[in-house]
């Protein structure tokens, strides 16, 4: 029987819903498979220590966690995860903070490890098999440096210590009905459907 984790994230930043929590909600366990699902909060230790203890009760086969990017139009399929914690913006003139309020500044998620991970999914059939349900994706390199990043970093850093595991990070758009001043949207039954086809090809290829 194949174990696969999945988490997502609660509402974060005033929003109402977050896509990535409803994913979760949604997704059905393909045969012979096992669906543990998780939502975390927005927050970077909290989220940290949340699935650290849920990896070592669990122990399963595939580590997903789904997050949510208003800055692309697709399913962003991440390969790189850095080992920065940042929440200063872009243009160097602000701040923004987790949750509770935590706002590091260029601080490693992992002190003295590597400077990054790759994602051990195979990101580029996960690609290959959502575009064929016709719903957009691509692979991207960069995660970002806010909790998405620091969650997909613990995860690929995690499979040192359980070598059976492999590990991954999935973006998600905005829903239309988040309305975003700026971003890219998304119909629900699309993000469902790609992400119902990644839990089937992982659990498929192990």
């Amino acid at each position: 029987m194949k174990k696969i984790v999945v988490t997502g994230f609660e509402p974060f930043n005033g929003k109402s819903t977050n896509p990535s929590q409803r994913i979760v909600e949604k997704l059905m366990a393909p045969k012979d498979t096992v669906l543990v699902k998780k939502i975390l909060p927005v927050a970077y230790k909290q989220a940290e220590e949340e699935l650290i203890h849920l990896i070592e009760k669990e122990q399963p086969d595939i580590l997903l966690s789904i997050g949510q990017a208003g800055n692309v139009p697709h399913i962003s399929v991440e390969r790189v995860a850095l080992n920065l914690d940042c929440t200063r913006t872009s243009n160097g003139e602000g701040l923004f903070a987790d949750a509770v309020g935590y706002q590091p500044i260029d601080v490693p998620v992992i002190p003295d490890a590597e400077n990054a991970l790759y994602a051990t999914l195979p990101v580029w059939e996960l690609v290959a098999d959502i575009r064929k349900k016709n719903v957009p994706a691509a692979v991207s390199y960069h995660a970002g440096t806010f909790i998405c990043n620091h969650v997909m970093y613990i995860g690929c850093h995690l499979t040192k210590k359980y070598p059976h595991m492999i590990s991954g990070f999935i973006h998600v758009p905005f829903l239309p009905e988040q309305n975003p001043e700026k971003g890219y949207t998304m119909p629900f039954e699309d993000m469902l459907t790609a992400l119902q086809t990644v839990i089937n090809t992982l659990a498929g290829n192990l």
